[in-house]
């Protein structure tokens, strides 16, 4: 069983700036293939920034011209900022590698943190993160007085919702009682270690998340623990939690040997 050791970065005034934190990432992971260290989690908060997904369209990025860091992850467009608790999980994965078994083992231990606060989240099929439910479709406010049927993010290709106020807000998400996202994973995998990882919202401003369309879903939202909860969560409060299940669930995930093929004909 690989033990998990954690880098706290910085939060709060002492909040990483994010090239900063990727160029760290380059560093541990090099350290981490080589074997000179063990797994490793780092864990910070950001200054406000944007950042791109290989999917990443462009339709996706903010309309403004605000700056856009383009990233060696998957996934699409996110943003990053205080309030937000992220955690790079640098590690060998265990062999045969399987990726989407990792990005499971990280909902898991999100969707146990969240438990531990009281709230109740879970996956979405087909929907990579950790979400909270909204209502059934037909118990949801209609939005601008208009039957979900006539849902304009759902049938009308050239809808932006950025350009249509506050009604479509992926912030607005609770408001509306849609699916929104709580937390979000995009990873890379290279030479069988993790690089990337998550990020959940502890108590952001989430209007930040208005300028994009997050992670390229236009038919849900985003939220945070705060709101969910109705009082004020700190980042605080989270990491010591989030860690002790970080642990739990990622050192069960034990590495073996690469399996050795003979040559043909020996």
């Amino acid at each position: 069983m690989a033990e998990l050791g954690f880098v706290r970065m910085g939060f709060g005034p002492e909040a990483v700036e994010y090239t900063v934190a990727w160029e760290e990432q380059r560093r541990v992971h090099a350290a981490r293939f080589a074997d000179e260290i063990e797994d490793t989690c780092l864990l910070l908060e950001h200054l406000p920034v944007y950042t791109a997904g290989r999917r990443t369209a462009d339709s996706e990025r903010p309309l403004d011209g605000t700056p856009v860091v383009d990233v060696d992850r998957g996934g699409k467009i996110t943003w990053h900022g205080p309030g937000q608790l992220v955690g790079y999980p640098i590690m060998k994965l265990p062999r045969p590698v399987d990726v989407v078994a990792h990005v499971r083992r990280l909902e898991d231990a999100l969707i146990r943190t969240a438990a531990e606060f009281g709230l109740e989240t879970t996956r979405v099929e087909g929907r990579s993160g950790v979400w909270v439910l909204g209502d059934p479709v037909e118990e949801r406010p209609k939005i601008g007085g208009l039957s979900l049927d006539f849902d304009p993010r759902l049938h009308d290709e050239e809808f932006d919702p950025r350009l249509n106020g506050p009604e479509y807000a992926p912030s607005n998400a609770g408001q509306r009682r849609e699916d929104r996202k709580l937390a979000a994973i995009g990873i890379r995998v290279a030479k069988g270690v993790t690089m990337h990882g998550f990020a959940i919202n502890v108590n952001p401003d989430n209007t930040w998340f208005d300028r994009i369309v997050p992670c390229g879903i236009r038919d849900a939202g985003v939220t945070s623990l705060s709101y969910e909860l109705g009082r004020e969560i700190t980042i605080a409060e989270v990491l010591p939690v989030i860690e002790g299940h970080l642990k739990d669930v990622l050192e069960q995930a034990e590495p073996r040997p690469r399996e050795i093929e003979p040559a043909v004909g020996s």
